[in-house]
């Protein structure tokens, strides 16, 4: 199989989508092609034997063939002697790998299905639904999905409180932990706020949960569900921040969980009510809580760091699983019959 990994996009985790997009290169042993947009929103095609980090941030990658997306793909200006024509990049399968804006938010599942691109990833109405944290709220509820209670502040809103401290706060549509904070005085939400603000116009905020549990399950459904390892995270502070996240990105091995049998099955059922039809195509982790005997979804991570890779056995076997179990959009046909119907009547 080749592969088309598509990475970076504008967003504030652009530099996570580079990063997770090299990490993969030692994993997939399939024949990779890398696509990358920059903060233009300019696809360029990167030699998979020359891809590195400090690429991106010199602006080296410019010297690399520019790439023009129409129906059925990717295009490449190719120049011969008396004439450039455009050639078809040449992949089986795209595996959406932009972290945040652009990957996340439904913006290239528009386009990938406008343009008729096969691609690994959430769909548009996934994307809406898990980019938002209140629609992801709102969502669980509908499905029979315990969250923690929360409260919605807009940066017009004045700055009441509804709970009791300590309390967490969390842009509304950002992922990786950035502009995540806990507070457990008014001077710490005050600046907690303004933290979060930089980064999004509005807030959700929950009671901080002292002594839990968190565990991550990431998976698919094929002709059955397919579920990770159960990772239960280790954090030597309240949250996990940004680089604890992140800055480990070459790791290959997880942080295996402990469970017994009963929640592991519980943890699984979970995830399989929330991955419901909605998120076919896509590969995606699912971050519990488990507080007082009673789990609850903290969030959906429908393109994970690095696609999880390192909680499976068999990561390649799972990509090339999933990339034949790919939803399919319905043909419509348009015959113009109900037109032809009125220009009829009318005698024309």
């Amino acid at each position: 199989m080749k592969l088309a990994i598509i990475f970076g996009g504008v967003s504030f985790e652009h530099e996570i989508s580079i990063v997770s997009a090299i990490a993969l290169k030692d994993v997939l042993k399939f024949e990779l092609i890398y696509i990358f947009l920059n903060e233009n929103r300019e696809f360029y095609l990167i030699p998979t034997d020359t891809i590195k980090s400090n690429l991106f941030s010199s602006g080296e990658y410019k010297k690399f063939s520019k790439l023009t997306l129409k129906q059925g793909g990717f295009y490449e200006n190719k120049k011969s002697l008396f004439k450039t024509r455009k050639e078809l990049v040449n992949f089986d399968v795209t595996l959406n790998l932009v972290h945040g804006g652009d990957g996340e938010d439904g913006k290239l599942a528009s386009l990938f299905e406008f343009m008729n691109i096969d691609f690994i990833g959430p769909r548009i109405q996934a994307s809406v639904l898990s980019f938002n944290k209140h629609l992801t709220k709102l969502y669980a509820r509908d499905i029979a999905v315990s969250t923690v209670p929360y409260q919605l502040l807009n940066i017009n809103d004045k700055r009441d409180l509804d709970f009791d401290y300590p309390i967490i706060i969390k842009p509304l549509s950002l992922g990786s932990s950035i502009g995540v904070s806990v507070a457990s005085t008014p001077e710490e939400f005050d600046y907690g706020l303004d933290v979060a603000f930089e980064f999004d116009n509005n807030i959700l905020i929950e009671p901080f949960l002292e002594d839990l549990r968190e565990f991550n399950v990431a998976g698919f459904r094929a002709d059955k569900f397919v579920f990770s390892k159960i990772e239960e995270p280790t954090k030597n502070s309240k949250i996990l921040d940004f680089d604890k996240k992140y800055m480990d990105f070459g790791r290959t091995e997880a942080t295996l969980s402990k469970v017994n049998e009963s929640l592991e099955l519980s943890l699984k059922e979970e995830f399989a009510k929330v991955y419901n039809t909605l998120f076919e195509g896509a590969l995606i982790r699912c971050d519990f809580f488990y507080h007082n005997n009673r789990i609850y979804l903290n969030e959906i991570n429908p393109i994970p760091g690095s696609m999880a890779n390192y909680l499976f056995d068999d990561f390649n076997s799972v990509i090339e699983t999933l990339a034949n179990y790919l939803p399919k959009s319905k043909k419509i046909e348009i015959d113009y019959k109900y037109i032809n119907s009125i220009q009829s009547a009318k005698g024309k």
